[in-house]
């Protein structure tokens, strides 16, 4: 359905660098920003000749996108926008991103590609509970959907006990929205007395926030599902730039044809092989009303080898080098630790880490849910183990509360995990 995944390895590196020198030259000579960095930096869009050559052009962060604030990174007038996009701007102004109308096609494209990769097929009912709006999530995915032929259900987020009656009474075969949301949804059937693995669904396409090997078995034995993981930023295009085929289900596959993708030290900026770890950057081949070109996004990850296709593939990501927390001088990330939670069959995916200071000592406190109410020698073997665990992999003592079914706040898109009260 989708022949361009077909590519062979020489014919999609020579597509690359035919789009990447279009992409530099659109972006050197209309984003004034992206051309003041060139200059400083003493490159200009002749001097790339292969795809290595990348390697010498400046990054953009979304510290640029923010201090061009509201349109400056537009390459084309505001007027021939038909959309805009924007984060919601919690940590300073929000940075926002312009489509053409060309964009817009070209974003239902890809995300029907996704979809249709993750085993969604044309004339499934698709429940879409990822949030419209400003987020690109609900809409990206909205006009993949159709574009795919589906029948879509814009559900958004929140109202549990609709999310439930839909799923079963519309007959969805195929669901949207965050893991931790959606394990959210599976306690609201199980509320309701009914088996979340009783319905039509057979396939969850799951994004927008990092999940662990652990959280997809936890779902798929649920849910009875195959779930897969869908990648994307709003900065770069929104969902659909990566996503796994449900066949294989080893990492998604970046869609290369139109998103270049790197990895570099996120100290130092400096290139890594594919298969080292490190922060992903992507330069857009194809966008047309604000390309960016060598984004840093902050996750971390690596590049694999294509499997399904010539296209590489992206590692599950293993967090944000802005999410790292520092805790006694140790480096730690959230999923680290819901990696270690979802070892235990008692303990569910619903946990929050929790950050407080003791003069000039951090504390460390991790709340998690079990999956029924315990009994207390069961809980407190299930607390010392998680204990250990802990302390095995990283080294730091933690206080581990168990609590009971529903303690942990949910969340109706991506899960706060982490409260830092220091």
């Amino acid at each position: 359905m989708f022949p361009e995944i077909t590519v062979s390895l020489e014919e999609l590196r020579a597509l690359q660098l035919k789009r990447l020198r279009a992409a530099l030259r659109h972006a050197y000579d209309n984003q004034a920003p992206y051309r003041a960095k060139c200059a400083g930096t003493g490159v200009h869009p002749d001097d790339l000749r292969r795809l290595e050559d990348l390697r010498r052009f400046p990054f953009t962060s979304k510290a640029d996108l923010r201090d061009a604030y509201p349109f400056g990174m537009l390459a084309i007038p505001r007027e021939r926008c038909v959309r805009i996009h924007a984060s919601s701007g919690t940590t300073g102004r929000p940075t926002v991103v312009g489509y053409s109308a060309r964009d817009i096609d070209l974003w239902a494209e890809l995300m029907a590609r996704s979809l249709h990769a993750g085993g969604a097929r044309p004339g499934d009912i698709i429940h879409n509970a990822y949030g419209y709006g400003l987020f690109t999530g609900g809409l990206g995915a909205h006009y993949g959907a159709e574009r795919l032929g589906c029948t879509v259900v814009p559900m958004s987020g929140g109202f549990g006990e609709r999310q439930v009656q839909l799923i079963r009474e519309f007959g969805a075969r195929v669901v949207l929205m965050t893991p931790s949301y959606m394990l959210a949804i599976a306690d609201e059937f199980e509320r309701q007395g009914i088996d979340p693995s009783d319905t039509a669904l057979r396939v969850g396409i799951f994004g927008a926030e990092p999940w662990t090997e652990g959280m997809r078995a936890e779902i798929e034995r649920r849910l009875g599902i195959d779930a897969v993981d869908i990648y994307g930023l709003s900065e770069v295009m929104g969902p659909g730039v990566a996503c796994e085929f449900v066949e294989s289900k080893d990492g998604p596959t970046i869609w290369e044809d139109h998103f270049y993708p790197e990895i570099v030290d996120p100290e130092t900026g400096e290139a890594k092989a594919d298969g080292e770890p490190g922060e992903l950057v992507f330069t857009s081949l194809t966008k047309e009303a604000m390309p960016v070109m060598r984004y840093r996004t902050r996750d971390l990850t690596r590049l694999l080898p294509g499997s399904v296709t010539a296209m590489r593939r992206m590692a599950k990501i293993t967090g944000r080098s802005d999410d790292m927390l520092i805790v006694r001088g140790v480096n730690l990330f959230p999923s680290q630790v819901e990696e270690q939670i979802l070892r235990d069959p008692v303990l569910t995916g619903h946990y929050v880490i929790e950050l407080t200071r003791s003069g000039a000592l951090d504390d460390l406190l991790v709340r998690v849910e079990a999956r029924a109410v315990l009994a207390d020698e069961v809980a407190t073997r299930a607390q010392m183990a998680l204990v250990d665990r802990l302390k095995g992999m990283c080294g730091l003592s933690a206080t581990v509360e168990v609590a009971v079914p529903g303690a942990v706040e949910r969340s109706m898109g991506k899960a706060k995990r982490v409260i830092d009260r220091r």
